[in-house]
């Protein structure tokens, strides 16, 4: 199998801008946001499927993963992720379920708690996937371009919430070296990106609007007055804010009426796969090194010029030879 000459540059570009971006380059408030109101859900508990997880899963089938199988383990590794036969699990994120409602009960009360990506205004994934694979929208949302992602999951480890989810036998490794280099690729919401760019809502926002009408639980529009209803509400009905300061704000508000202290120290307590903490360090500002990510990017500029390059002379190669 041949990389392709857009893949390679495409993966050239991404490492070459994000070794060049300042610090703070990719930090910046987007246009819009999403504020999730948990006072208001119920889990669609009178359905089989909550009516934001189906209408996710319906807006992004055309992009779910079909591995090549059997699926190799890349060394020095020995297992691979591959969700391929639980497509249907709906109660956790996968590659084939970026969206899901996680259930808790707190002081006699069943919360449920609509999680996918927070898309944040200082993205740490962005800055932190050597080979560009991800980027910050104006709009305010990260998206990864599954075209050039490898699967490394370094945007997962240094997610605060450890969103995206990975499928091994899939992507542009397969075409250099599946045995040695790479892990699939990664998937997460991107909050229907194709859509909002054409000035339309999230799949998730009209699906929830329909069923509960004026007690939606989701409300998407301009950050500026996202921000100042989830303030004015949490005010006048005592309620708490969550996405406001973590990880130094993000797009995506909850609302809660139990605070998120308490949410925070159910979900460990249950040790959930996925949990909400209250004190979210910014690992980008603190811990990633604009130079540290240059000679990454250069190392990783160099191996994939390098594989790109050996393949070519074995095509060549085999010319000569026949």
């Amino acid at each position: 199998m041949n990389l392709s000459r857009r893949q390679f540059f495409k993966v050239l570009s991404g490492i070459a801008a994000l070794a060049l971006s300042p610090k703070d380059g990719l930090s910046y408030k987007g246009k819009f946001a999403t504020l999730i109101d948990i006072t208001r859900c119920d889990g669609c508990n009178d359905e089989p499927i909550p009516r934001c997880v189906k209408a996710c899963r319906e807006e992004n089938k055309h992009r779910f993963p079909e591995p090549k199988k059997p699926i190799m383990p890349y060394w020095p590794r020995k297992t691979y992720e591959d969700w391929s036969d639980k497509r249907d699990k709906i109660d956790t994120l996968t590659p084939y379920n970026w969206l899901f409602i996680q259930k808790v009960e707190i002081e006699g009360k069943t919360l449920y708690i609509p999680r996918r990506c927070m898309h944040c205004d200082t993205p740490p994934c962005v800055k932190g996937c050597p080979f560009g694979a991800l980027s910050k929208q104006p709009e305010g949302n990260t998206v990864i371009d599954h075209s050039i992602c490898f699967g490394g999951a370094k945007c997962r480890d240094i997610c605060p919430w450890h969103i995206p989810q990975r499928q091994a036998g899939v992507g542009i490794y397969l075409k250099l070296m599946p045995k040695f280099a790479g892990g699939g690729v990664m998937y997460k919401c991107d909050l229907c990106d194709a859509r909002i760019k054409r000035g339309e809502e999230p799949a998730c926002v009209i699906a929830c609007r329909e069923r509960l009408k004026d007690r939606t639980v989701y409300k998407f529009g301009h950050r500026e007055e996202i921000y100042a209803e989830a303030r004015r509400r949490a005010e006048k009905e005592g309620l708490y804010i969550y996405g406001d300061t973590q990880n130094g704000g993000t797009s995506t508000l909850y609302l809660s009426a139990i605070s998120f202290e308490k949410i925070e120290a159910k979900l460990k307590e249950l040790k959930a796969r996925f949990q909400m903490p209250v004190k979210v360090r910014n690992l980008y500002k603190e811990e990633i090194n604009p130079l540290g990510v240059a000679v990454l990017s250069a190392g990783a500029m160099g191996i994939l010029t390098g594989v790109v390059g050996a393949l070519a002379g074995k095509k060549q190669d085999d010319k000569e030879v026949l």
